[in-house]
């Protein structure tokens, strides 16, 4: 199910890309500065099929954290994503800010494979553990911060950070764009499919070819579970970047999130920041006012101004872009 909404999404995309210039604002590029994507449309179209390859400004496995930016970003994927595709956008971005940025692959028989994210979420987030570990040796640091889309941005880690004894102490902000925190409808296919006693069969189906899948509706066990004895974990700080236009994510209020003891909490809607922002699931981690929002949730101390302009689903501003 969710993987015919995505599939829809994907053509429309696609479909789209046929129809209008995809010719997207892009950050003025210096020597020192990677363009950057904005439109989810042409991200998708350029990073689908190099899903082995890291996205612009991530994996230099010889970055050094700075003291401006003390820690590194582990960029964590969506459901039926993969690195390349989802993060054409942020990952260039925050390495032009001066982070050392790194992007991994999940829930897939081969890394290579376009699509990703698919196998039980717990896979995936002993994936993000071990990544974790390597990208904390490898920059000589104590903590990390995730920023994720989707399954990468709720469950994924949030997994990880409540199961894994060995994660307590690594990560100190949680950034969730879009995340399925607490389930989905999607778009009302679940109940629609409970109703016409289809959902089942159906589960049945994906349960053994994308796990994944079933894990992330309303209501099931995976779901209960993870939510078992609260949202969060103490010592972490969590954002939550969510779209009242999300089609994935139904209803969109399931991305919230309610602190927990020793934890924080900021949930955010980006039609309260800027009501001409029309961003939809995909467009959401290249829309550049979710993208602000994330440089500040990593940087609290120096908070850049969220400027409003119009955003559409799938193509992204309508204007030049200067971040």
């Amino acid at each position: 199910m969710r993987r015919r909404i995505f599939c829809t999404a994907a053509a429309g995309a696609l479909g789209i890309a046929g129809l209008v210039s995809l010719g997207s604002p892009h950050a003025t590029a210096t020597e020192e500065q990677r363009p950057v994507e904005y439109n989810f449309t042409k991200g998708f179209l350029a990073g689908v099929f190099k899903a082995g390859e890291a996205p612009p400004g991530a994996n230099d496995w010889g970055c050094k954290p700075s003291a401006e930016h003390p820690r590194p970003v582990v960029l964590i994927h969506g459901t039926l994503e993969n690195m390349h595709g989802n993060w054409r956008g942020a990952a260039p971005l925050l390495a032009n800010n001066g982070y050392c940025v790194f992007a991994f692959n999940y829930g897939a028989d081969k890394a290579t494979s376009p699509i990703q994210g698919t196998a039980h979420v717990k896979d995936g987030a002993a994936r993000l553990g071990a990544f974790v570990d390597k990208v904390r040796g490898a920059t000589g640091t104590a903590e990390v911060d995730l920023v994720g889309h989707s399954q990468g941005g709720g469950p994924l880690p949030r997994t990880y950070l409540k199961d894994d004894p060995s994660a307590a102490g690594k990560v100190d902000k949680l950034v969730g764009i879009t995340p399925s925190n607490h389930g989905t409808t999607l778009s009302g296919i679940t109940e629609l499919g409970r109703q016409l006693h289809l959902l089942q069969p159906m589960n049945g189906f994906l349960d053994k070819t994308a796990p994944a899948l079933v894990e992330q509706e309303i209501g099931s066990d995976f779901n209960k579970a993870l939510d078992a004895g609260g949202d969060t974990v103490p010592g972490v700080d969590y954002t939550v970047i969510a779209t009242k236009y999300d089609e994935v994510v139904t209803p969109y209020t399931n991305a919230f999130l309610k602190a927990g003891p020793g934890a924080t909490v900021r949930n955010i809607r980006l039609q309260d920041t800027c009501a001409k922002d029309y961003s939809d699931h995909l467009e959401a981690p290249y829309d550049p006012i979710t993208l602000t929002h994330v440089l500040n949730a990593l940087d609290p101390a120096h908070p850049r101004a969220v400027k409003c302009r119009t955003v559409l689903p799938l193509t992204g501003p309508t204007g030049p872009v200067d971040q």
